[in-house]
């Protein structure tokens, strides 16, 4: 899936500041819940099932990356928001690489659709994966200069 169909410029959250990974995933799903894109009744089942899968397993990947995940009833399609941390501390993720995560990548994707959870999850990690990409998120000031920093690395990357 490419990055510029999940992502609205409005999913992405400049200047995220949530106090820990728990926090994160909180105020990113409220994000979707807020701007529509997760319907309100499925809002803590949301909550839960993303929750529940991080302390499965930590969802830190590497190079400032984070992407906490969860397949879950009573959503059509994927769902995503992406806070981006400017903090230079970044924030604690229990990541891979033991580096903090500075783009946290929520996703939300129908449980029926498991092959769609796996395609969306690398597609995701390989456009994050681009240097100038991680660069010009962190750079943005703007969700629509973040946007644009996505989509100039999709049309790298094709």
């Amino acid at each position: 899936m490419r990055l510029t169909e999940l992502f609205a410029a409005t999913d992405l959250v400049i200047g995220f500041d949530p106090a820990d990974k728990w926090e994160s995933i909180s105020q990113l799903v409220d994000h979707l819940a807020s701007t529509g894109r997760l319907p309100a009744e499925c809002l803590e089942d949301v909550r839960e099932a993303v929750i529940h899968r991080e302390r499965s397993m930590s969802t830190g990947m590497e190079r400032g990356i984070a992407i906490p995940h969860a397949a879950v009833d009573g959503i059509e399609t994927v769902a995503a928001a992406m806070g981006v941390v400017r903090r230079e501390g970044g924030l604690a993720f229990e990541s891979i690489d033991g580096r903090p995560a500075r783009l946290v990548v929520l996703l939300v994707i129908p449980r029926a659709q498991k092959l769609l959870h796996i395609r969306t999850l690398a597609d995701v990690a390989r456009v994050l994966g681009q240097d100038s990409v991680r660069e010009g998120l962190l750079e943005a000031t703007t969700d629509g200069e973040a946007w644009s920093a996505l989509r100039e690395g999709e049309l790298e990357v094709r």
